[in-house]
């Protein structure tokens, strides 16, 4: 009978392409014809084709052009196309384990907009057009992660709930759907009142399914899902009791030989296993192993395709249960049904990833009770698989690399360093993936518990004696979001000299891709390190706090007043921190008085003025004061390693020098107080800069964000004096205070002003950290490093308007003395803020001389 359909279908094809041939392009009923052939084509032998359906669609794309918004058969052209854009989504997930093309992903998206304006409000056609549409985008959210794609679900999705008032017959399904893209949502964001109005919806439709109807038993398992969910995240036991009772209700309403049946056997035995991790109660473990021994049952009568996950969901509780009463079967029969699993799977299919998982699991289990060194590494090599299967989500994966470096760490395994490399490798790409750099920060907020995995590899390199490894490690996990957002940029000049036309066209794909994102000696004493760095790292956590406080403190002092507590904090970070590296510049390295360093600091080092470390003590000759840090070297800041090396690069080329002195002294409503000072400051920089170089001021009423912006793109050197402001919560609106709105953190990403070279920031926080990612440095100081300045001065809090000048001055002296040949050389920055902050001493307070650092070159 089979054949016989398609020796039928076959045939069907063949008249259908005759019937073709004969209507011309201009034949009206040539859309009919590509029509009805498409139809044949994807119903016949076609069907496991990929190229097929590609030609089939095209067939159905012609007949929609000749079909155009107002014909009567406009909306089923659509329908037709929808449908083989879905199929073919079908067969290639399913086939292949590849994501759907971007081009086919947006026009099926495109397709579905269209449906919905034929579907006005009052249509009874609309909330399936609202849903179907918030499917897809839902759809493109999990393949892509913009978070506007799973918003818009949510919103098309409530419309569609809202046109279903009570008793409606479809509200339930509504619902339902709503809830999956609130639960996406959850999982994304973590917010709680996400999921208990996800809970809320599915109690909504379970009442509308009382005793008797027939998708009871779905709202129950969604319900119990929900709770289950819930659960998982404030570990409430009623949540997880009740999920066990309404799977267990759903049960009974799936006997034997019902269809439904082995999705609750599963879904109440994962429950069950659930409750015990809480519990402990060695009954919920058994009860569940029974659950999926019959749920495997059940699937080798029906040959279901998923009984690969039944083989290692009952692995995973086999695994528990050895972990609880040795017996050495249990674990055996949990490695061989994940392996089993194994077999099964094609080579690329998503599930091996869990597979792996629960084999590497197992192993690890059985090590940890028999200590087998082979069980080890066995379960590190699956670690390794399951973290580099290709066509598995980059956030499980990375989850897992994150657990094999903790695996690897507590048992001393010599793969720790790959786990690291690959944990970062893993985050890089999946950053890479977000189109804008807030929703990259997003992303990489929902991995802060490992936020010290940078100095914990770096840390373990050292352990190993292996500091080129600690160096490569530390640049390989910091400053991700910097080093992903300079892949839009490209030292184009070299583009340019040889391929003018190449690096045109490049440069404005970049700007299109621009706009649619808006200590060395070795420690041989393992034990002795390990305890060191665990109490400097639990002291140094409360060291920006401490710091914070004192300056706050200093505040309400007058400038005469001895900062005692400032001068304690800095002297136990001389003491502590600094010292050491100082004995090896000077001892080991034989670095030479007043050379330059450059200080990268990691984690909470990051909020510590590590610059401004000094014993505040006298000789023991009592000849003098001990030398500080700044007494001894030259200071400067670098984000990365590779920030460094980009701007010395960038120094190879010169422009000519041009200076821009932008000032706002009254910002806009909101933005916050007059600055009195700001005017005579900039005349003041006017006074200092060279005669020969081109000066242009922009204050007042031109200091505007466009006039602004255009000053920084057009000069080489800027010195900025306004408010500054450092959004914690969202560092990349932190701003620059103008008269009519401010110039925020993303506005000078956007930029790309290749001959930049310095910028003096006069103005509050603009070298202060994001706190959630320390190691990111984002602010606004290494945002105009990015846009390509290579040398910044910044400022670590709150800059005293009527101080700030004296520290101004000195440093413009400084910088501009001695001249070469009247020659500004923006290399010299550092050294002139070094001079400049020891000559005004008696002038300014230890505080708002310290606030200022350099960054760059």
């Amino acid at each position: 009978m089979r054949h016989k359909r398609v020796s039928h279908l076959n045939r069907a094809v063949e008249h259908f392409q005759l019937v073709l041939d004969r209507c011309s392009v201009d034949h009206p009923d040539h859309a009919a014809a590509l029509t009805n052939l498409a139809w044949a084509r994807i119903q016949g032998y076609i069907q496991n084709d990929l190229q097929d359906i590609d030609t089939t669609t095209s067939l159905f794309r012609e007949a929609l052009a000749l079909r155009p918004q107002g014909h009567p058969n406009h909306t089923l052209s659509l329908f037709h196309l929808i449908a083989a854009l879905n199929w073919r989504y079908g067969k290639e997930r399913t086939a292949e384990y590849v994501n759907l093309p971007i081009d086919a992903s947006d026009e099926g998206i495109q397709l579905r907009r269209v449906v919905l304006e034929l579907c006005p409000v009052g249509l009874k056609y609309r909330p399936r057009a609202l849903d179907r549409l918030a499917q897809s985008l839902l759809t493109r959210f999990e393949q892509r992660g913009s978070i506007d794609d799973l918003e818009e679900s949510i919103q098309l999705r409530r419309e569609a709930v809202s046109l279903c008032p009570e008793g409606h017959s479809d509200r339930g399904d509504y619902l339902n759907n709503l809830a999956v893209s609130l639960e996406s949502r959850f999982e994304h964001q973590g917010k709680s009142h996400d999921l208990d109005e996800v809970i809320s919806m599915h109690e909504e439709a379970l009442r509308m399914r009382p005793v008797g109807h027939k998708c009871r038993d779905f709202s129950l398992d969604n319900l119990g899902s929900a709770l289950r969910t819930r659960f998982r995240k404030h570990g409430d036991v009623d949540d997880i009791n009740r999920a066990v009772s309404l799977y267990r209700e759903a049960l009974m309403l799936c006997p034997p030989g019902h269809p439904g049946r082995g999705i609750t056997l599963n879904n109440l035995a994962l429950t069950l296993k659930e409750r015990y991790d809480k519990s402990q109660v060695i009954e919920n473990l058994n009860e569940a192993i029974d659950l999926y021994r019959e749920c495997l049952r059940i699937k080798l009568l029906d040959d279901d395709l998923k009984h690969h996950r039944t083989l290692f969901n009952l692995s995973a509780v086999l695994c528990s249960r050895f972990t609880r009463t040795r017996q050495n079967e249990d674990v055996e029969e949990a490695i061989r049904l994940c392996q089993e699993s194994l077999v099964i799977l094609p080579l690329l299919h998503p599930d091996r990833h869990f597979s792996l998982l629960w084999l590497q699991e197992a192993y690890l289990s059985r090590y940890q009770v028999q200590h087998n060194p082979t069980d080890l590494s066995l379960a590190v090599e699956n670690y390794r698989l399951a973290s580099r299967h290709p066509t598995h989500g980059l956030p499980q994966r990375i989850l897992v690399s994150y657990d094999w470096t903790a695996t690897a760490e507590q048992h001393g395994d010599g793969s720790v360093l790959e786990a690291y490399s690959t944990f970062f490798e893993l985050l890089d790409a999946h950053l890479g993936m977000r189109s804008s750099t807030t929703s990259r920060r997003e992303a990489a907020t929902d991995f802060h518990f490992a936020r010290s995995l940078p100095v914990d590899a770096a840390s373990c390199a050292i352990r190993s004696d292996n500091l080129r490894r600690a160096a490569e490690l530390a640049e390989q996990g910091r400053g991700q979001q910097w080093s992903l957002a300079s892949r839009l940029k490209t030292p184009i000049e070299e583009l340019e000299s040889g391929h003018p036309h190449l690096a045109r066209k490049f440069s404005e794909l970049s700007k299109r891709v621009s706009n649619a994102a808006q200590g060395s000696a070795a420690i041989t004493d393992r034990a002795a390190a390990d305890r060191a760095a665990t109490e400097l790292a639990s002291g140094s956590s409360q060291w920006p706090d401490d710091f914070a406080t004192a300056i706050r403190h200093t505040a309400r002092m007058r400038p005469e007043e001895p900062r005692k507590k400032l001068r304690v904090l800095l002297r136990i970070v001389w003491d502590e921190i600094m010292l050491p590296i100082v004995n090896v510049l000077q001892h080991d390295l034989k670095l030479q008085h007043r050379s330059r360093i450059w200080l990268c600091p990691t984690a909470a080092f990051t909020s510590i003025p590590l610059h401004a470390a000094n014993p505040f003590r006298m000789n023991a000759d009592r000849s003098g004061s001990e030398s500080c840090l700044e007494d001894l070297y030259i200071c400067s800041y670098t984000p990365t390693l590779s920030a460094l090396i980009r701007a010395r690069q960038a120094m190879k080329t010169r422009a000519t020098p041009s200076f821009a002195a932008i000032g706002q002294s009254q910002p806009g409503a909101g933005q916050g107080d007059v600055l009195p000072a700001v005017d005579s400051e900039l005349e003041l920089v006017h006074t200092l800069v060279p005669p020969n170089i081109k000066f242009t001021n922009i204050s007042k009423d031109e200091a505007t964000q466009a006039g602004a912006l255009n000053a920084l793109q057009c000069n080489t050197w800027v010195h900025l004096a306004c408010h500054g402001k450092q959004d914690l919560e969202q560092p990349y609106n932190s701003y620059f205070a103008m008269r009519d709105k401010p110039i925020t953190l993303l506005d000078i990403m956007e930029k790309d002003i290749p001959h930049a070279e310095f910028a003096f920031l006069s103005a509050c926080h603009t070298a202060v950290g994001d706190e959630e990612m320390p190691d990111e440095a984002i602010h606004l100081a290494a945002g105009l490093q990015f846009s390509g300045f290579k040398s910044v001065v910044g400022t670590l809090w709150g800059v005293s308007d009527a101080l700030a000048k004296h520290v101004v001055e000195a440093f413009y002296e400084k910088m501009f003395e001695d001249l070469e040949d009247g020659v500004i050389d923006c290399t010299k920055a550092a050294w002139a803020l070094n001079r400049a902050t020891n000559a005004v001493k008696t002038k300014v307070p230890l505080e708002q001389r310290m606030v200022f650092i350099h960054i760059g070159v």
